[in-house]
């Protein structure tokens, strides 16, 4: 495996610049991405932005609905749950790649602000998310949306939190859900794999930092055997169709490999993008070829399962 050209000829200096999030408290390293994060001087064009604020069972979220630049009649919908350990990072910080995902698949994307840990520890992220895929099930007419194409997806700890919903959906009896797009998942709080081995130190997002994530939202070690907070610990049959998204130099690549492998032996259609050059989080780069491929290319695989009869 050869890491991609783009990455190689800056890992370094995105390794070296990785704050050491594992020596803060989550307010601290919330506040250090914060003031790293530079928007976009001009954000893709998307047909509309509108935020919006969802009740959940003990408060509310923010979200953020995009349409896309074109559309003719009811499209789909994804619900989408940003990365950042489940720490950090916000509507903002995925607005880019929001945008691009509305335009590529011709579908409303919301994005949901799901309360942070550790002040709010698992499961408050997952009950968030799933509580917006219920209200989203419930007005999606309102903004063009098609009920019977809604899917769940997410980054990271995001494709963790798109997953639980998706078992949630079905455990809870709906909403039915036709498809999961999971981007480099955190599946299992399982630091010995060989990914881990290979890629914890020195290919960005580290081990230490990684640990944290989970110590800050699931730190009970008995909890994270629950299928809610792993889903990798959960009987996947029934499950809606997967995209994976798999990063080939990410600590974080195995167990995502191992989720997708086991969705397909539990008779659930599912395809791996997978990119052997990529490292974890790179989809959120934009100037990286690898990621614009990437993008297209999961949203390619997206829509044609869409409009699958």
């Amino acid at each position: 495996m050869n890491l991609d050209p783009q990455i190689a000829g800056y890992l370094e200096a995105l390794d070296s610049g990785f704050p050491a999030v594992h020596t803060m408290t989550g307010a601290q390293a919330r506040a250090v991405i914060k003031s790293r994060f530079v928007p976009s001087r001009q954000p893709e064009e998307v047909g509309a932005v509108t935020d919006e604020t969802v009740p959940v069972a003990d408060g509310s979220v923010p979200v953020r609905i995009y349409r896309p630049a074109s559309s003719t009649g009811a499209v789909p919908v994804l619900v989408y749950a940003h990365g950042g350990g489940f720490v950090f990072c916000d509507l903002d910080t995925h607005d880019g790649l929001c945008r691009a995902f509305a335009n590529l698949l011709g579908a409303v994307v919301i994005s949901v602000d799901y309360r942070l840990a550790p002040e709010h520890r698992w499961p408050s992220a997952a009950e968030d998310v799933y509580a917006v895929t219920q209200w989203t099930a419930r007005n999606a007419d309102r903004f063009g949306g098609d009920v019977e194409r809604i899917v769940v997806g997410g980054d990271s700890a995001g494709g963790n939190l798109a997953a639980v919903t998706a078992l949630m959906a079905r455990d809870r009896g709906g909403p039915s859900l036709a498809a999961q797009l999971l981007v480099y998942p955190m599946i299992a709080a399982d630091f010995d794999t060989g990914s881990y081995q290979l890629f914890g130190q020195g290919f960005y997002n580290p081990r230490p930092a990684l640990q944290w994530y989970w110590d800050q939202y699931v730190p009970s070690p008995a909890d994270r055997d629950h299928p809610y907070a792993s889903p990798l610990a959960a009987d996947l049959h029934g499950m809606p169709p997967a995209i994976v998204v798999i990063a080939g130099h990410d600590p974080l690549r195995d167990e995502g490999v191992a989720y997708a492998d086991a969705l397909t032996a539990a008779g659930v259609h599912t395809v791996q993008c997978r990119y052997e050059g990529g490292i974890h989080g790179f989809i959120t780069m934009p100037t990286l070829d690898l990621a614009q491929r990437a993008r297209t290319e999961a949203c390619g695989e997206l829509s044609a399962l869409l409009a699958a009869p």
